[in-house]
């Protein structure tokens, strides 16, 4: 089944030779660039275009056309290329489309040199651009990949060039464009027409797997002043949570073909803003007898962009769909910010650099004709700004439109503590796909919270960490006044004291223990906690309470030992029994439920061979049910030495406080973590957890 791909996602490869055929409303020039595992270029020998049609591995068209056939040979390329990313531009000259937005979204599909289609992507969200980066095949352990890019450039090729680390990018676009506007054919075989009419899907109702495109959100491309662009947000070469004219000869009719009949422009989308009948994806042609009756359509609305809708995006299950928009949402704040700081930046060097050429001369440092020089240069600054802060703004708007209309359709697992959906729960049957961990947001919009989501069981341990670091120190006034406004009283005027912090870290444990259990069919998962000192009851009550916890822990060095004697012997089992087959075999009293463990306090109560156990359970636990939750203040743990260094790396690290600590490789954000607490007061967790355990009771 073809996958239809959204700005961001991935789709594995099962084979290595392909073809990329492209379909666009007009001409455009294709090419590849052949990057390494950074997404840098070596030098112009690394770009396959119009002048330079064959690269080892690749072959691109040498014309603009409104259609393409790209052929790659994935086996056949150097070691050292680990991305091949796909270019669209629109030729210069006397062609009436200067910009993707002025047009039908293009549209990219990875098929077989038998023309079976792979993957499907439609670069919708296109304005001012008149370049873009479609698609990129990259390799990642060993395997090939295509992941949905869309990164578009407002200053052309140049600027796309640039951005990928091409020091001749100015020169090598010349070149491109001098070899498109002298024509140097070599005709490509333009696939055969889809029928009119025909509609890719229905629209009417649910979409069918993998079927559906991300809706209104905001568009990823580089700034809207060219200057700016040319310096690139970054963010096309991110990794993976949530990854577009001159009129030409048709080359058909250069060969003595006969030209092919135009690809039908289709049904309007309405979930797609400025989409104004996008072509249908290249392919070859259903047989008339195979194709089905177009379905009915829904039509858009006359102007603005489209309402967002819950769930609009491609996966199995509602749920898949919802985390895989969720994830979009994210990508698409981290490359508005990218590249709303990137025209600041560019725009504050441009500024620095005016003002010393004002300054470079003596005779002008002084007078009038400095002080204009300087006042020009200072509007020029405010300008470019505000433009780069209308364009952040504007996307801004369509996330936060969207963020309402997500959250409250996000299911239990997927949803904050004060979401209504908590009020009609029911004991799942089955596991989610994903578990919210808190919320992440960057300074530039603070009212905007992303979910955020980690795909269950979980691979890595978490580590709350109750130090001092994890205190809100010196942010912004608006970051501290929303911080205390989530945690109602929990922070004061100053950052929390070190008791605070723990109570604060211990609570968090207990809400993730809590989402953990509820998400989970009853009985599939259970928590075990490890309190040495004995300090956590007050924080554990919830869980004990309402019987999701048997017991207090018991404390001291022997409740330490029960507890990862128990936890050990149990992996030991499962894997020998997932080793050998023999699941049958395990012990009756063995409890087969997920099991997470709450480590408090950590290193308090711990000798060498707990501390032994308590690594191994963190890294061989999670392959077979068993989950770690440290508790800890890494400070205190230094008289360990480094031996300790190996856990902390493999645990994923939160706070109890929001803090600006998880950097995403992608863009290079630093994004605010906020924990999630059920608001103060509220009774939420007691009554869910409550139905869990009577459900569990219930035969």
């Amino acid at each position: 089944m073809t996958a239809e791909l959204v700005r961001g996602q991935n789709h594995p490869l099962d084979r290595t030779r392909v073809e990329i055929r492209v379909a666009a409303d007009g001409p455009v020039v294709a090419g590849v660039t052949l990057g390494d595992a950074q997404g840098r270029l070596s030098g112009v020998e690394a770009v396959a275009h119009p002048g330079a049609p064959r690269r080892t591995g690749i072959e691109v068209p040498r014309q603009a056309a409104a259609e393409h056939r790209i052929a790659v040979d994935l086996d056949a390329l150097p070691e050292a290329v680990h991305r091949v990313s796909v270019l669209l531009a629109l030729p210069s000259g006397t062609g009436a489309l200067t910009t993707f937005g002025a047009a039908a979204a293009p549209a990219v599909a990875v098929t077989g040199l038998d023309g079976t289609a792979l993957a499907r992507y439609t670069l919708t969200g296109l304005d001012a651009e008149s370049a873009v980066v479609a698609v990129e095949l990259y390799r990642r352990q060993g395997a090939w990949k295509v992941r949905a890019v869309g990164q578009g450039y407002a200053g052309g090729l140049p600027a796309m060039l640039h951005d990928q680390g091409l020091p001749q990018a100015a020169e090598l676009a010349a070149e491109i464009e001098q070899a498109v506007g002298l024509g140097q054919a070599r005709a490509v075989p333009a696939p055969a027409p889809v029928a009119a009419g025909r509609s890719e899907r229905p629209v009417t109702g649910p979409p069918a797997p993998p079927a559906g495109d991300r809706p209104s959100t905001a568009p990823r491309t580089a700034s809207d002043d060219p200057a700016a662009s040319a310096h690139g947000t970054g963010a096309a070469h991110g990794t993976g949570p949530t990854a577009e004219p001159t009129a030409a000869a048709d080359p058909a009719a250069e060969s003595g073909a006969a030209s092919p009949a135009p690809v039908a422009a289709g049904p309007v989308d309405y979930r797609h803003p400025r989409r104004r009948g996008t072509p249908a994806p290249p392919g070859p042609a259903p047989s008339p007898a195979a194709t089905p009756s177009a379905p009915a359509t829904v039509p858009a609305a006359a102007d603005g962009p489209a309402q967002p809708v819950a769930g609009d995006a491609a996966g199995w299950s509602m749920d898949e769909r919802l985390y895989n928009q969720v994830w979009g949402m994210f990508e698409d704040l981290a490359r508005s910010v990218a590249a709303y700081r990137s025209a600041a930046g560019f725009a504050a060097s441009r500024l620095e650099q005016e003002l010393d050429e004002a300054l470079a001369d003596p005779r002008n440092r002084l007078g009038t004709a400095a002080d204009a020089a300087r006042a020009t240069a200072r509007d020029r600054h405010a300008t470019l700004v505000t433009r780069a802060r209308a364009a952040l703004d504007r996307d801004l708007g369509q996330l936060v439109a969207e963020s309402q209309v997500v959250e409250p359709a996000l299911p239990p697992a997927f949803a904050r503590w004060d979401n209504p959906v908590w009020h009609g729960y029911q004991p799942p049957q089955e596991r989610p796909m994903a578990l919210r961990l808190g919320d992440l947001h960057l300074p530039e919009v603070l009212d905007l919270r992303i979910p955020m989501l980690v795909r269950l069981p979980l691979e890595r341990g978490l580590w709350i960490d109750s130090g001092p670091g994890s205190a809100v120190h010196g942010g912004p006034d608006p970051e501290r006044e929303v911080a205390r406004r989530e945690l109602g009283s929990a922070l004061t005027d100053g950052p929390p004291d070190e008791a605070e912090l723990r109570r604060l870290a211990m609570e968090t444990a207990v809400a993730i223990a809590a989402r953990l259990l509820a998400v989970h069919p009853p009985g599939d998962f259970a928590v075990q906690v490890i309190d040495p000192a004995g300090t956590a009851a007050p924080a554990l009550a919830p869980l004990v309470e309402s019987g999701a916890l048997p017991a207090l822990p018991v404390p001291g060095a022997q409740g330490v030992a029960s507890v990862l004697e128990g936890l050990t012997r149990r992996v030991d089992l499962v894997q020998m029994a997932v080793r050998h087959r023999a699941a049958d075999s395990l012990p009756p009293d063995l409890d087969t439920a997920e099991q997470l463990l709450i480590v408090h306090d950590f290193p308090h109560g711990f000798d060498d061979r707990a501390l032994t156990r308590l690594r191994y359970l963190a890294d061989e636990g999670p392959a077979v049910g068993v989950h770690l939750l440290m508790v800890a203040d890494r400070a205190r743990t230094r008289e360990y030495g480094p031996v300790l260094d190996p856990l902390w790396r493999s645990l994923l690290r939160i706070t109890p406080v929001p803090d600006a600590h998880l950097a995403d490789p992608w863009v290079g954000h630093a994004w605010t973590y906020e924990p999630p607490l059920a608001p103060e007061g509220s009774q939420v967790v007691r009554q869910v957890l409550g139905q869990l355990v009577a459900a569990r009771r219930t035969p």
